[in-house]
């Protein structure tokens, strides 16, 4: 009786022939000629994303004259159906008579949604208690938080939950590198105290000037990723959501330098290119932290940014952001969002213009 030939073993030559694999054919990766194709959604293309409308909600009077200018801006202007105005920075409360005779110079040519009036947190609630009232416009009331400038956190947490207590939307402008591990640090511990207690009903908060955070241009960007300060945004950030009605205003960061012109489809211009991409890269941790539902779009830039002084900042600015949005394929949901539906959600429908 013969004995058959041993089997060859896995570990032996079999394993080393390599298998002839079948091929796919290219098909396999494009949709059906058939009318399911509709299942195969193409990412949207970033030049014909557009939001359905424009609420400018962090607007200044140099805002509101640029889009009264012709060509461009004035077509662009078409599609702004409304402003939170930003009465003058000075960091000095106001009272309901200051704000009126501020309203009566400037020519407004589209709704008012509020008009933020500032605080200082700096100093004692007033004594009159209530927000600063306008005969024409909702207001709402807006301060600036310092991390260089003196400071004594009881004093300030107990000006702020007046604020939170009292307005129906604070904003707060955070400047210096209030996204600093350190600094951060305390002022989320100032939120922290001054919501205290507030868990039932959380107050809204707005903060500008810390996405995109101010930045140092020269670093490029392939060390950007891994730099202490961007490792120290993404924390914060995540830390900062954790505050249920806490909103992120995406407004024109203190990076030094005016924001690049605008470029063309066929030459989109270098400079601007190299923003957008620092631009997706801030964009990439709110959107994850906080969703499209709580980003706001404006354009006037922190009274602490001296260096952006862009005759055209309402349109550089709406091209940088709605290109980087674009380009991250976010849906048009998201953008009808960002740049109007959540401005009217925080600050209301408001009131018509005074044209």
């Amino acid at each position: 009786m013969s004995i058959p030939p041993p089997l060859a073993s896995a570990g032996g030559g079999a394993r080393r022939r390599p298998k002839n694999l079948p091929s796919l054919p290219m098909s396999a990766f494009s949709p059906p000629n058939t009318g399911t194709s509709d299942m195969f959604p193409m990412p949207p293309t970033p030049s014909a994303v557009f939001p359905e409308s424009i609420v400018d909600a962090h607007a200044t009077p140099a805002t509101l004259a640029e889009l009264r200018e012709e060509g461009a801006a004035r077509l662009l202007a078409d599609k702004v159906k409304g402003v939170v105005l930003v009465l003058d920075g000075d960091g000095k409360a106001k009272t309901s008579e200051e704000v009126e005779a501020a309203l009566a110079q400037l020519q407004i040519d589209f709704p008012v949604l509020s008009v933020l009036v500032p605080f200082s947190l700096s100093a004692p609630p007033p004594a009159a208690g209530g927000v600063p009232a306008s005969a024409k416009y909702p207001t709402t009331l807006y301060t600036t938080f310092n991390e260089t400038a003196p400071q004594d956190a009881a004093a300030m947490a107990k000006t702020l939950r007046w604020a939170l207590q009292t307005a129906r939307v604070v904003d707060i402008d955070v400047q210096g590198d209030a996204m600093a591990n350190d600094a951060a640090d305390r002022f989320v511990a100032l939120l922290t105290d001054a919501t205290e207690g507030m868990q039932a009903s959380p107050p809204t908060i707005v903060l500008s000037n810390v996405c995109p955070p101010p930045h140092d241009l020269s670093l490029p960007i392939v060390k950007l990723m891994n730099h202490p300060t961007y490792r120290a945004y993404q924390s914060q950030t995540a830390t900062l959501s954790f505050f249920p009605k806490l909103h992120i205003k995406f407004t024109p960061p203190s990076w030094g330098a005016p924001l690049p012109p605008r470029g063309t489809p066929s030459d989109p211009g270098e400079e601007a290119l190299e923003w957008k991409r620092r631009i997706k890269m801030y964009i990439g941790p709110v959107l994850e932290a906080f969703g499209y539902e709580r980003i706001i779009f404006g354009t006037a830039p922190s009274p602490a940014n001296a260096s952006l002084n862009n005759a055209s900042v309402f349109m550089d600015w709406y091209a940088l952001v709605r290109e980087s949005f674009a380009e991250l394929a976010v849906e048009q949901e998201a953008i009808d969002a960002v740049f109007a539906e959540n401005a009217r959600r925080v600050y209301g429908t408001g009131a018509p213009s005074s044209s």
